[in-house]
């Protein structure tokens, strides 16, 4: 059977990315500075991880941290930058309790020593977790991450262990720093606004997209739950068309 079904009657998708948008538009219309909206984001993101795992979600991937967040008020990317090693600190365990894998996607030199140490151990503490892979952007682009992908491939291209002509989209795809995952079924982005962001540009090919108006500290279990019951009830075709697409189902249900 299809490795994309199942949860009860639903279909769920393998991959959900989310873009976390609105947290200094919740602060501010409570009269709060910023930061306050990324420390209340974080109860948001314990509510999805859940929701995920319990749904039985292979990969969850969290934009947190954009290459081009850094040209934010210092202040506020230092208080991020803060939160950022406080949570790794204080989340780990509960990953680990709970099944779940993390990994920190992005290029990680810009970020201080202290905070790629704790990248590192949280990873590593977090590593046996089988349940689902949690993966969280830091200082991430996608056209950074299809840039790094080329050079790679013309790396190996000058070196003689690749011809140039014999390069495919599969090739790229294994230098992505998602390499071995799944593309992205569903992503999500709250907050209102309706645009990818320059988040996982390649991996996205063919993703649903579900724009919440919620801001990001208000997107809770409900909130996921509804995101995914809306994918569940789309038909994705990649292509094809709909008679295709049911008479393949057809076709899968008979040999189940």
């Amino acid at each position: 059977m299809d490795k994309t079904l199942q949860a009860g009657t639903h279909t769920v998708p393998r991959h959900v990315a989310i873009i976390m948008d609105g947290n200094n538009r919740w602060a501010k219309r409570r009269f709060l500075p910023g930061v306050a909206g990324h420390k209340a984001g974080v109860d948001a993101v314990r509510a999805v991880i859940e929701v995920c795992a319990d749904a039985g979600v292979e990969v969850l991937t969290l934009f947190a941290f954009s290459s081009e967040n850094w040209r934010r008020p210092a202040d506020e990317v230092g208080a991020l930058m803060e939160l950022f090693l406080l949570a790794l600190r204080r989340e780990v365990r509960r990953l680990a309790a709970h099944g779940i894998a993390l990994r920190i996607i992005g290029d990680r030199s810009r970020f201080q020593p202290e905070l790629q140490a704790a990248m590192e151990k949280a990873e590593a503490e977090t590593a046996g977790g089988t349940r689902m892979l949690l993966q969280v952007a830091a200082n991430y682009g996608g056209q950074w991450d299809i840039t790094q992908a080329a050079r790679h491939l013309a790396s190996e291209a000058v070196a003689g262990r690749l011809a140039v002509e014999e390069i495919q989209p599969q090739h790229l795809e294994a230098a992505l720093v998602t390499s071995g995952q799944p593309s992205v079924d569903l992503c999500i982005r709250t907050g209102g606004e309706q645009r990818i962001s320059n988040f996982l540009l390649w991996q996205m090919a063919y993703a649903e997209l579900y724009f919440s108006p919620l801001f990001w500290p208000d997107f809770k279990q409900a909130a996921m739950r509804e995101a995914l019951d809306d994918f569940a009830s789309r038909q994705r075709r990649f292509g094809r068309t709909s008679e295709q697409v049911i008479a393949d189902q057809h076709s899968r249900d008979s040999t189940c």
